[in-house]
């Protein structure tokens, strides 16, 4: 959990630190989102070798190698002179960071029976959950109270910590000659690059409307296509992923969950510090304590599920962690320029609580039915979704927001006319007439907040309904319970 604490804050606490970066490294806007977008890739493309190496060197040879590699680089992005060291060194952490999240989750699947499996899932995820939520405030304090490059100097004691209880407490497995399926890792290369590109770049360069974009998108669809042949006409025995792990329908419907479960979880974590900073004017501290809660809420219901997931079909904890995040979704549908810290406060704990009922249940139910032995390389594909779906959700919720905004500023707009009685209504009670000077100023000021708050709103909407949409698919999955009452346990080979 120590190594996935690392890895999962150092995807959110870099966001808030970009423009004091962008100011001392003397990088343009576009430039300084290299460094979010190097290491989206680069772990991105790594992810799914996760089970190759694994096999290959151990479990615990491989995490303390990834510790040690995610922490040396972590160190070297904080002492970064330029723009091209940092984004250098953000590829390479990209490359040892992106097993610490799956190699754990495998680590944890191999080493306690099915009917622990379950509380053991809800601590872990625990930091699969919590860190994301609490990254931003960690940032936002960091950034502020000592510099950017704090924000990557932190990795070096939590490595430490993790390296040690990694040597000292995690069992080792049994490594297996495995041939490298080179051209299988060519394809998906090209692949999850070319998305995790168009993703994280689309909505900067106005989507397809860029050569770049478009070039992307190509060699993306390429790489999959290319990938999904080679993986049925390929030697079963040395391609990238078992074939035995897309047969099982726990582990692909749970994977498609996962992926939407990134939208409305990272979608959110766009959105709201946005409203309060930008729009309502809250300060970077004041906004990361805001929003803690729901990291606690998180907490809480995880413990919750963790205790009664082995007595209780994991399909219906699912199923009411979607309506209840969904409910505090539906509160961030009423917001408008008005609302009090309450209104802030209240729907993220309840959405935080909904989050922690869907993550569990959802990962212990994907392994339920796998062979132990496959764990590692599922736990790799599994993240890869996870981390894709969350990039998918990011790049939509970012357009609806960009979109709608300039839709609504041009309706809303079309009633502001010197012929409108509200309008000169509105001027006269600001002691002010329409050919008054600063009219134009105070009606374009007021249009541009109204606009922007109707745009949050299709956003939070958009992320509710994309919740709800997940629940018809959550009764796909089979349950089976265990003899001792717990989940069923994996079959084995």
């Amino acid at each position: 959990m120590s190594a996935t604490v690392m890895q999962v804050i150092d995807t959110t606490i870099v966001n808030v630190a970009l423009p004091q970066m962008q100011g001392q490294l003397g990088a343009t806007p576009d430039q300084i989102s290299w460094v979010l977008t190097s290491y989206m890739v680069s772990s991105g493309i790594f992810m799914p070798l996760t089970g190759y190496f694994t096999d290959r060197a151990g479990q615990k040879r491989y995490l303390m190698l990834s510790i040690i590699g995610f922490t040396i680089t972590s160190a070297l992005c904080g002492l970064s002179a330029n723009l091209v060291e940092l984004v250098l060194f953000r590829v390479l952490q990209g490359v040892f960071g992106a097993a610490l999240v799956p190699l754990s989750q495998a680590i944890m699947v191999r080493t306690y029976p099915a009917e622990e499996r379950g509380r053991a899932m809800a601590i872990w995820g625990v930091g699969v959950m919590v860190g994301p939520i609490l990254g931003p405030t960690l940032g936002g304090y960091l950034t502020e109270m000592l510099s950017w490059r704090w924000t990557f100097f932190i990795n070096l004691p939590v490595g430490i910590l993790s390296l040690f209880l990694t040597w000292r407490f995690v069992p080792d497995s049994e490594r297996r000659e495995r041939v490298m399926d080179w051209m299988g890792l060519l394809l998906l290369a090209l692949a999850v690059g070319g998305l995790q590109w168009v993703l994280d770049r689309g909505n900067q360069e106005d989507w397809f409307s860029s050569t770049h974009i478009q070039m992307a998108l190509a060699i993306s669809l390429i790489g999959f296509i290319g990938y999904a042949w080679h993986s049925v006409t390929a030697d079963q025995h040395h391609v990238l992923f078992h074939p035995s792990i897309y047969r099982d329908r726990n582990f692909v419907t749970a994977s498609l969950l996962l992926a939407v479960f990134g939208l409305g979880l990272y979608g959110n974590m766009m959105l709201q510090p946005l409203l309060l900073e930008n729009l309502l004017g809250y300060p970077t501290i004041t906004t990361g304590l805001t929003l803690a809660p729901r990291g606690i809420a998180s907490m809480i219901s995880m413990m919750v599920v963790g205790r009664v997931i082995g007595r209780v079909d994991p399909r219906w904890l699912i199923a009411a962690g979607i309506l209840i995040f969904s409910a505090g979704s539906l509160f961030a549908t009423h917001y408008t320029l008005d609302i009090s810290i309450a209104w802030v406060v209240w729907p993220p704990i309840i959405q935080g609580f909904g989050l922690g009922m869907v993550f569990v249940p959802l990962t212990a139910i994907a392994f339920s039915t796998l062979p132990p032995r496959h764990s590692a390389e599922a736990a790799g594909l599994f993240s890869l979704l996870r981390t894709i779906g969350s990039s998918i959700g990011i790049s939509i919720v970012a357009t609806t927001l960009t979109r709608q905004g300039q839709i609504l500023w041009n309706q809303f707009g079309g009633h502001i006319t010197a012929y409108n009685p509200a309008v000169r209504d509105y001027l006269h009670h600001a002691h002010l007439h329409v050919g008054s000077p600063q009219a134009a100023a105070l009606l374009g000021n007021v249009l541009g907040q109204q606009a922007t708050i109707s745009a949050y709103v299709d956003a939070f909407s958009l992320v509710l309904w994309s919740f709800l949409a997940m629940l018809p698919l959550v009764f796909v999955m089979k349950h089976q319970r265990h003899p001792t009452g717990g989940a069923a346990a994996p079959a084995m080979e």
